[in-house]
């Protein structure tokens, strides 16, 4: 009984980023094929439907091989296995380590634990994401978040350096660990109108100005951890709120510079004392853990719903924070300007990302 055979033989690993795609992406071997008949691939490359069949499941078999070699990525350069030009190489490591904005928005600053993994079958079933892909995902968190952990310097750097990301997915990745690390609320329904992408912003904010890295960039956990020696010192801001000279003071000033800039003047000028008290009660509180988890909820609550209901436009926001920042500085008997402006420079930023008016 004569066997027939076809038989390639060649150098350079062949690998098709659709095809690669479709195993992200946690389609079966049947699916990807048939995605792609559809997209006209056997008229292009006048092959049957068996030829087809017969090069995804290879190419499928290769990406299970180079899966090992993916979770340490400096590994894919230094093997002999397959052999894969750097370009290649660049593109694996970075499709493979990229993720669902509407997975990660799920997983958030929870716990990377087994917990956690046990839900995936929930956020697979709500986001549309197979069970597949959000497994890969949630391990590459974790794995990053475990690598790190152990390293000193930059927490951005350190990413990009052993898991070989562009900049941009570094910092991304950087945003996933720094909230898994602080436990920061992000499920709540206030706070679901919030993209991955405004939180990672706020995160690089607060990596770069309230962390012991800020200070000195050669620490442990540098940038995963909030200075606790800050954290104490925002304490000394409440003398804006407690001293009522101090506070009717900053209020005149901030007013003064306000008339006549903003059509929303009135309710900045009525509702200065509750938005100024929201502000630095939210500083004083951030020595505990608690009132870390709900820095984001509080500044919903306590400023920016608050504003949304007086109608105030993004302008009117980022005119109002910056003379209630500058106008501190003029007042006499305030001496916590450095920590002042080290916490309101963060504030200003996150809530002017955060407020969609």
């Amino acid at each position: 009984m004569s066997v027939e055979l076809d038989v390639f033989v060649g150098n350079t690993t062949i690998m098709d980023e659709e095809v690669y795609q479709f195993w992200l992406d946690g389609y079966t071997v049947n699916d990807a094929v048939k995605v792609r008949m559809e997209g006209g691939v056997l008229e292009e490359c006048e092959a049957s439907a068996e030829v087809l069949r017969s090069d995804t499941m290879d190419q499928y078999r290769t990406f299970q091989m180079c899966e090992r070699l993916l979770h340490s990525p400096a590994k894919l350069a230094n093997q002999l296995l397959f052999q894969i030009p750097p370009h290649r190489q660049t593109m694996l490591i970075e499709r493979y380590y990229t993720f669902d904005g509407v997975f990660v928005r799920e997983v958030l600053g929870k716990k990377l634990s087994k917990g956690t993994k046990k839900d995936l079958d929930d956020v697979s079933a709500k986001t549309g994401v197979t069970l597949k892909s959000c497994r890969r995902q949630f391990d590459n968190f974790k794995r990053v978040f475990k690598v790190v952990e152990e390293l000193k310097g930059p927490l951005v750097e350190n990413i990009r350096q052993h898991f070989l990301l562009s900049d941009k997915l570094a910092r991304d990745y950087a945003a996933i660990v720094f909230f898994a690390n602080n436990r920061f609320e992000t499920g709540k329904k206030k706070l679901h109108y919030l993209t991955f992408q405004d939180f990672a912003f706020c995160a690089g904010q607060l990596i770069s100005n309230w962390t012991v890295g800020a200070l000195d960039n050669m620490l442990e956990d540098m940038d995963v951890d909030l200075e606790k020696e800050f954290l104490q010192d925002l304490k000394e801001l409440k003398i804006l709120i407690t001293d009522k000279d101090l506070l009717d003071q900053h209020k005149s000033l901030v007013c003064t510079a306000l008339r006549g800039k903003t059509k929303a003047f009135n309710e900045m000028e009525a509702n200065f004392k509750n938005l100024s008290r929201g502000l630095v009660n939210i500083a004083a509180k951030l020595t505990n853990t608690k009132d870390v988890r709900d820095f984001f909820i509080d500044l919903v609550e306590k400023f920016i719903e608050p504003c949304r209901s007086d109608k105030w436009t993004a302008g009117d926001m980022r005119l109002y924070l910056t003379h209630y920042t500058n106008s501190a500085h003029i007042l006499d008997t305030f001496k916590h300007q450095v920590v002042w402006d080290r916490y309101m420079g963060v504030i200003k930023s996150c809530i002017l990302k955060m407020y969609h008016d």
